[in-house]
């Protein structure tokens, strides 16, 4: 059986497994430790597989051999409503959970690709590139333009961030995702990453929080 949502009390939640959509540099201050360019009219966006799904509540399997894998803490949306070229109205209301997810990046490979022009896919698409948490209500969380997010590694904060600093709001976000890509009942929307992106080696122990909501901890196998 393929991986399945879960809500934070473990209760099922009765929707098909889909596609990940993922935001990249949605925040400032990550762009600038990237030397990326912000983008101005619309979000950089790329698609993980279901595939790439693994649980934040088990320890992470990581590749091996394939050099350095950075943690990308993110804020993640699940969809409960069928979304195609919406506005900022309907994409709220599709929103049913949050939860907290590691963007698993192979950061050599990507650096690979990019200077030879070429997609990402294979250093973000990879399986087991998305770890994600259970889901929490929507109804339980702080509102969508006021989400802090914390990673800690070894007891060192490594990641913090808040909704607030999206360059593209979830909502606007959403919206913009739906020109291209219709979202489903099933479907997962990472948010983008904060500063403080950085390596995970086995034996790493990590601490996440999602506001004052959710907060595990973990270790990479």
């Amino acid at each position: 059986m393929g991986f399945q949502h879960q809500w934070q009390d473990g209760q099922v939640i009765e929707l098909q497994t889909g596609k990940i959509v993922c935001a990249g540099l949605n925040y400032a201050l990550h762009v600038q430790e990237m030397n990326s360019t912000p983008a101005e009219d619309e979000p950089v966006l790329f698609i993980k597989p279901g595939t790439a799904l693994q649980s934040l509540h088990q320890p992470l399997n990581i590749p091996q051999t394939r050099g350095a894998v950075h943690h990308e803490l993110e804020i993640a949306v699940l969809i409960s409503r069928k979304l195609q070229d919406c506005d900022e109205s309907e994409a709220r209301g599709a929103v049913s959970g949050i939860a907290l997810a590691l963007d698993l990046t192979l950061r050599d490979l990507q650096s690979t690709l990019k200077k030879t022009g070429r997609p990402w896919e294979k250093s973000k698409a990879f399986d087991g590139s998305c770890a994600i948490s259970h889901f929490v209500p929507v109804s339980q969380c702080p509102p969508l333009n006021r989400i802090d997010i914390g990673l800690a590694v070894n007891e060192q904060a490594r990641q913090t961030g808040n909704s607030s600093d999206m360059l593209f709001p979830i909502p606007r976000l959403l919206c913009e995702i739906s020109r291209y890509f219709t979202l489903e009942p099933g479907d997962i929307v990472l948010t983008g990453t904060p500063q403080g992106v950085g390596p995970l080696v086995s034996g790493d122990r990590l601490s996440v929080r999602l506001a004052n909501v959710l907060s595990l901890e973990t270790t990479v196998a």
